[in-house]
């Protein structure tokens, strides 16, 4: 096993999951020319690090309406996808407050590869490098992930429809339109996915917040009772590992399920197979019940 590997273990199988070791830079000239060396030495360099249209060279973010969760605020997926490019590796986010639409962040450098996300002096976000260990549900078929969508509690009720991730008004090509339904005989959701073009990089790779923004909602909805119990809930910290490349176009399943509660509090592990049953990336998600 080389020093720069981690190996997990999965259930009953093991995955490899790379973590990159580097330097973490102020200077953005020195930051990309050691993220252009990366490209050089691993292909999956450029896909975990790519940072999107949506990173301003002054080290702020900004997320467009589109990618909206409440009609307000940004997903909160999308967002932590759009700070974890700040962190070296797999990383944890967690949102103190609603982020702001339409409006440049600043992304300051902490401690320790951390970083902080502010709007003017407000506290938006921080994020950390972590090490997720996480044991990973088997795959669903992505028939049974097609059966599971037409019982996506979202379609009778849902606390936000225009959600860029779940919300069933959105186009198709415009929202993810992941729509997580049980699976029969399993503690789980599932839903059918496939990344639109617009979500993707020169090469047709699907940027990392995009990845990150698939593995968010469908936690919620596995922690749902049923229609006549309905808890809404917002998205508090996630952490997530991108173990390998996704592309527009595939046909990919997304998986879901509880993980506990604690008061207000709601824990849930998503993940996101290939057709073919291989684990592209994982998540652990912490949810806060909304205040009736």
């Amino acid at each position: 096993m080389s020093s720069n590997g981690r190996r997990r273990r999965l259930g009953q199988r093991q995955v490899v999951v790379n973590v990159a070791k580097g330097v973490h830079l102020t200077n953005v000239e020195a930051r990309l020319r050691l993220v252009l060396q990366r490209f050089r030495r691993n292909p999956l360099a450029r896909w975990r690090h790519f940072q999107g249209p949506n990173i301003i060279p002054a080290m702020n973010i900004i997320v467009r309406r589109r990618f909206r969760g409440p009609p307000e605020s940004g997903h909160g997926g999308y967002t932590c996808g759009l700070i974890a490019a700040f962190i070296d590796g797999p990383a944890e986010v967690t949102l103190r407050r609603p982020p702001p639409l339409e409006r440049e962040m600043e992304v300051r450098r902490l401690d320790r590869g951390c970083v902080a996300v502010y709007d003017g002096e407000t506290l938006i976000a921080e994020a950390a490098p972590t090490t997720l260990e996480m044991s990973i549900p088997a795959p669903v078929t992505l028939a049974e992930a097609a059966t599971a969508r037409d019982g996506y509690l979202g379609f009778q009720q849902h606390q936000f429809p225009g959600c860029f991730g779940c919300g069933p008004e959105r186009a198709e090509g415009d929202g993810l339109r992941i729509f997580a339904g049980p699976v029969r005989g399993r503690d789980l959701v599932a839903a059918p996915w496939t990344p639109d073009p617009s979500l993707a990089s020169a090469d047709g790779d699907v940027r990392p917040e995009f990845v990150w923004a698939a593995l968010d909602d469908s936690g919620t909805w596995s922690l749902q009772p049923g229609p006549d119990d309905y808890q809404p809930m917002v998205l508090g910290r996630l952490a997530a590992t991108l173990v390998d490349r996704v592309r527009a176009g595939e046909r990919c399943v997304v998986v879901a399920w509880p993980l506990g509660r604690e008061e207000r509090k709601a824990f849930s592990g998503t993940a996101l197979f290939g057709e073919d049953g291989s684990l592209r990336a994982y998540a652990r998600a912490t949810w806060v019940r909304v205040r009736s």
